[in-house]
């Protein structure tokens, strides 16, 4: 009796450290891409593209999981939800490396501050997982600290919109996507992959740094595709094991360390509405963690099963 109890147990807490691996990483994210200041934001992503294509070729051979590339394919229904995925996490990633690079990252954090709010309303009204009144609080709380953020950052609200949108739809069709983390992430990746190299091909005639202005920033474009491949991964496979609402309570993780590489490396304003948001924020996400667990001790006829 007791074996099968601890099955969903151990499910979620692997499924909890790939989520704070995931937005851990992209929390550091800005400080990798300020290296590449010099390189067009479109060209980073084109590159993101194909190194990440190369990267995850080779892990499907090093795993031989090309029959759950081809099951995923043979069904028309997955193929589109992933050509939908696609077009989010490419316009995400454009987005988000614009912001970076021109002296945004506020707004980019603000953007992933407002995702785990859209996560938490989209598992619940679109997911139908049941939220408790400790956790409706928590959203009360955590919406006013990015109302006050919101306040001081009109000029720039539509990237942190976009980034919000963008990757709170992105996870949401990764859920409920029939296909295995790295099979799913290579046919977004194979879908995006032509597009990136004639851009590519393009630009390269021109006079832009399409290829960065030295070695390293070859060398730092090459390798974007494991920076960008791995928290993917660690993130879709997250999603598959925990609830869509306790993932988004995780998010805070990302924009938090974002906020801090913001300000204390790159010199961004710090001002009292951004320390009372940040009050705020936090005061959220510990409540919600904490229902979440306790909820999590407990799981009434609400609960939503999430398997692998």
């Amino acid at each position: 009796m007791d074996a099968p109890a601890a099955r969903p147990d151990h499910h979620a807490r692997n499924g909890l450290a790939l989520g704070i691996g995931a937005y851990a990483l992209w929390g550091l994210l800005p400080i990798y891409f300020k290296l590449l200041q010099g390189v067009p934001a479109v060209a980073i992503v084109a590159h993101r593209i194909v190194w990440s294509m190369v990267l995850l070729t080779a892990l499907l051979f090093a795993r031989r999981a090309w029959s759950e590339v081809r099951a995923a394919v043979a069904h028309p229904g997955t193929v589109k939800l992933l050509l939908a995925t696609a077009l989010l996490i490419g316009t995400n990633w454009l987005i988000y490396v614009y912001a970076v690079n021109s002296g945004h990252i506020l707004a980019g954090s603000l953007g992933y501050y407002l995702n785990p709010l859209a996560n938490i309303l989209l598992g619940r009204f679109v997911l139908g997982e049941a939220l408790s009144k400790r956790q409706w609080l928590a959203v009360a709380i955590a919406a006013v600290g990015v109302s006050i953020l919101a306040v001081g950052a009109l000029s720039h609200l539509w990237i942190s919109l976009a980034l919000c949108v963008s990757f709170a739809f992105y996870g949401l069709l990764r859920k409920v996507a029939k296909v295995d983390a790295t099979a799913g992430l290579a046919i977004e990746t194979a879908l995006l992959v032509v597009p990136a190299i004639l851009w590519l091909a393009w630009a390269s005639r021109g006079t832009l740094p399409t290829w960065g202005e030295d070695r390293t920033d070859l060398a730092l474009l090459i390798f974007s595709g494991v920076a960008s491949t791995i928290p993917l991964l660690l993130f879709t496979a997250a999603a598959r094991r925990l609830p869509y609402s306790t993932l988004g309570i995780l998010q805070f993780i990302a924009p938090t360390l974002q906020f801090l590489v913001a300000v204390f490396i790159y010199g961004e304003p710090f001002t009292t509405a951004h320390a009372w948001a940040f009050g705020c924020i936090w005061t959220a996400a510990l409540i919600y963690l904490m229902a979440a667990l306790r909820g999590a001790d407990a799981p009434g006829p609400g609960a939503s099963p999430n398997k692998e």
